[in-house]
């Protein structure tokens, strides 16, 4: 069978929607491989991420033609619904959240994936025009699809609550991570990640953007009450919000306590997490919650919040903590730090967990939903 993906995020993203588009293309080219895999992306764009995707003999590309090689932004809404019909597809499965005018005259079957609806939950930290968007796409692309993929059990409740969905129209496929994650990591890769980054010889860990939703700052409140020897490092994009950490930081006297690293290389990010003591993820709302996957892979406790849908993400192994106290999360994060027992238990259970995101089960049922069960 041919099947068609999107590939602009995956082409172009470093990380999140970039990471889940690689994923697929990913896991349903290694364990489906009968398949033809067509990405439509509005150019070929180095990337190192792309590489496993590239050697792949069944994987092939569909660029802009025409007019629209000046305006793909155009031929990915407009043109790109002809060149779908012209390839004999299956399947088009649009991997973040949209779909191409045009997708039901080609009468080929679609998919669309939704990641999260926070732009609906949590207003306040989008702009007006981004909201008004993201509302328009993504409810357009529900409505057409003939079915929704949704990352997490509370992504599908929002596209029914937020969208009128049906329930039945919505399936809820996890999304796992990379297996680097999983993989042993030298000694001798650990101290050279060590030196480079400077990092402390014990550390809380937070990875994702440094933005206000993702509440970093309840986790350096945290080490107010912890040992002076606990600090904390987090990896990720930098955004106006890392600022605002900073000069809490600075008041509180807990600078030097504080690492923030906003230009790790991939490579280096499996033996980062192998590191660290505890991860944290005080996120306010996700739609899912990957770097508690990467964590629970790398045998690392997680303490992630309430609230949204991180109880999925890390099992009933992992602590969840109310995303606005601060005693709490430092007194959870005393308890695995003063009983090696219960972090060891924490990791096991994690490790245990996390095998529902395989990625051969995650293929299969992406497949069954496609309708083209493999044998």
């Amino acid at each position: 069978m041919r099947i068609g993906f999107d590939a602009k995020r995956a082409v172009q993203n470093n990380t999140g929607l970039g990471n889940y588009s690689r994923y697929v293309i990913e896991i349903l080219s290694k364990y489906c491989p009968d398949n033809s895999y067509i990405l439509f992306a509005p150019r070929k764009k180095a990337n190192s991420r792309l590489k496993t995707i590239l050697s792949r003999v069944n994987v092939s590309f569909i660029f802009p033609h025409g007019i629209f090689r000046r305006l793909s932004s155009l031929w990915r809404t407009f043109g790109m619904a002809g060149d779908i019909r012209k390839q004999n597809l299956a399947v088009y499965h649009g991997l973040s959240g949209e779909l191409p005018v045009g997708i039901k005259k080609t009468g080929v079957k679609s998919i669309v994936t939704i990641h999260d609806l926070i732009f609906l939950r949590y207003p306040e930290y989008y702009k007006p025009i981004d909201r008004l968007i993201y509302r328009l796409k993504f409810k357009a692309a529900c409505k057409k699809a003939d079915k929704i993929i949704a990352v997490s059990e509370c992504t599908k409740r929002d596209a029914v609550l937020f969208f009128g969905i049906p329930e039945e129209k919505i399936a809820v496929v996890y999304q796992g991570c990379h297996p680097a994650f999983s993989a042993d990591v030298l000694e001798e890769k650990k101290k050279a990640v060590v030196e480079k980054y400077g990092l402390p010889s014990r550390f809380l860990l937070n990875v994702g953007s440094i933005e206000a939703r993702k509440n970093l700052l309840l986790a350096v409140r945290a080490l107010k009450n912890l040992p002076d020897d606990v600090h904390l490092v987090a990896v990720g994009k930098s955004t106006p919000y890392q600022q605002e950490v900073e000069r809490y930081a600075a008041k509180s006297g807990l600078s030097p306590r504080l690492h923030l690293l906003n230009s790790v290389v991939f490579d280096d990010l499996p033996a980062i997490y192998r590191l660290a003591s505890i991860f944290i993820y005080p996120s306010f709302f996700e739609g899912f919650g990957i770097p508690v996957i990467e964590a629970l892979s790398s045998s690392v406790p997680v303490i992630a919040a309430t609230g949204s849908c991180l109880e999925e993400a890390g099992g009933s192994g992992s602590i969840y903590v109310n995303p606005n106290d601060e005693t709490e999360l430092s007194k959870r994060i005393a308890e695995i730090l003063n009983s090696r027992e219960l972090s060891e238990k924490m990791s096991e259970a994690g490790k245990e967990y996390v095998q529902r995101f395989s990625e051969k089960n995650i293929a299969t049922e992406i497949m069954n939903i496609y309708g083209l069960s493999q044998k």
